[in-house]
């Protein structure tokens, strides 16, 4: 009888210790996915904010030499914009619209001349992507996933 239960209490053990190996591989492959597709999500948001940076640039130094009532220039950086009210949250979105406004309302005014530009410059006038820079910097510093606020 004794041997028996030796032999129980051994397949117990054997059983017990595979579930454990068995449970931390488990777990650990989990915590590697969940960390892919956080730095996989972060990516496509870099690349979202970097892509409405470029676009957002763009269009406001056309802005400043051009007078527009065109629209369609703007197409892109709505789309942008557009792509951001699903995965970012509402600081960046806030941002995004704030800096589209100002590139609009720069496309209205006349023209601008060179001292013009540059005194814009010196004035910190012509960082109107600053507030939308911040609000990515802490979206992505929080490492925040898809759920929008």
């Amino acid at each position: 009888m004794d041997a028996y239960i030796s032999a129980l209490m051994g397949l117990a053990g054997i059983a017990i210790g595979s579930l454990t190996s068995f449970a931390t591989t488990w777990m650990t492959h989990r915590s590697q996915v969940k960390e892919k597709q956080r730095e996989a999500e972060a990516a496509k948001r870099e690349k979202l904010f970097s892509d409405f940076i470029a676009e957002a640039t763009r269009l406001y130094g056309d802005a400043i030499s051009h007078q527009k009532d065109d629209v369609s220039d703007l197409v892109l950086l709505y789309a942008l914009v557009a792509q951001m009210r699903l995965i970012s949250s509402r600081p960046v979105v806030d941002a995004a619209e704030l800096a589209m406004a100002r590139i609009v309302e720069t496309y209205l005014t006349p023209n601008r001349s060179l001292s013009e530009i540059r005194d814009l410059a010196r004035s910190g006038a012509m960082n109107f992507l600053l507030d939308f820079g911040e609000a990515c910097r802490a979206e992505l510093a929080t490492g925040r996933l898809s759920t929008r606020r």
